[in-house]
């Protein structure tokens, strides 16, 4: 592209995208009088579900506006915790982010995944028809224009991916109260109901037990309890922590 060209200054938290705005985190763009700032901003490297305010001279504009030679423009990271209107806070993970979705269940975040790849368009298409935002670390996904909502997952361990998104976020939590193999809502069982599910040594040591309302799977304090527990405990911590 070429034409006048823009000073454009990315917050640090946003350098990792803009390999070429190192390390001051400022680049220079040609506009050409009809890409928007938003276009020319995801064409640094930046997805929009990671902007925030976009200041040009000094004053706040939409990512539709179409910038002109010369104007120098700031790029700030989306503020936490984000907030996102217009439905009941949902999450979709792509394929890459299991144990994230299952942890997300865990503590009661309504996370829709599957453990096959749908694809790109489907994934943006699912997002956009159940109004749930789409987690993923693959940049090209979260510029797909019929996406919802988006949130790009920096970290690679799972540990501090939840981190970040309960920093970012900050769902109600309601540990225990979905199936963390399918999403589904969980409900007390007696051990008649589950009995098919339990081995021997299930039926003798314990006696109170969940169910999944969709899937039927059974539930109950087993071996790896206290680590789930665990995990429950801090994210429950932070989360009183951040609100």
């Amino acid at each position: 592209m070429n034409g006048p060209e823009i000073h454009v200054e990315f917050a640090p938290e946003l350098h990792l995208f803009v390999p070429r705005a190192r390390p001051t985190g400022a680049a220079r763009t040609a506009t050409d009088g009809v890409s928007t700032l938003g276009h020319l901003v995801e064409s640094l490297g930046v997805p929009l579900t990671e902007v925030g305010t976009l200041l040009v001279d000094g004053r706040e504009v939409p990512p539709g506006h179409v910038p002109a030679g010369g104007e120098s423009v700031r790029v700030r990271p989306v503020q936490h915790p984000q907030r996102v209107p217009g439905a009941p806070l949902r999450f979709l993970l792509d394929v890459h982010l299991g144990t994230l979705a299952r942890r997300l269940r865990l503590l009661g975040v309504d996370t829709a995944y599957e453990s096959t790849d749908l694809g790109d368009p489907a994934l943006a298409a699912l997002s956009a028809a159940e109004k749930r935002v789409l987690l993923s670390r693959d940049r090209g996904l979260l510029r797909r224009r019929e996406l919802w909502a988006g949130a790009y997952v920096y970290s690679t361990r799972p540990d501090e991916q939840l981190q970040e998104f309960l920093d970012r976020f900050r769902p109600a939590l309601h540990p225990w109260t979905r199936c963390t193999a399918c999403n589904g809502l969980l409900r007390a069982a007696g051990k008649e109901e589950v009995a098919e599910q339990l081995k021997d040594g299930t039926q003798r040591s314990y006696d109170v037990f969940a169910q999944c309302t969709v899937c039927g799977r059974a539930y109950w304090r087993g071996a790896h309890h206290e680590q789930l527990e665990a995990i429950v405990e801090r994210a429950v911590s932070r989360s009183t922590e951040g609100g």
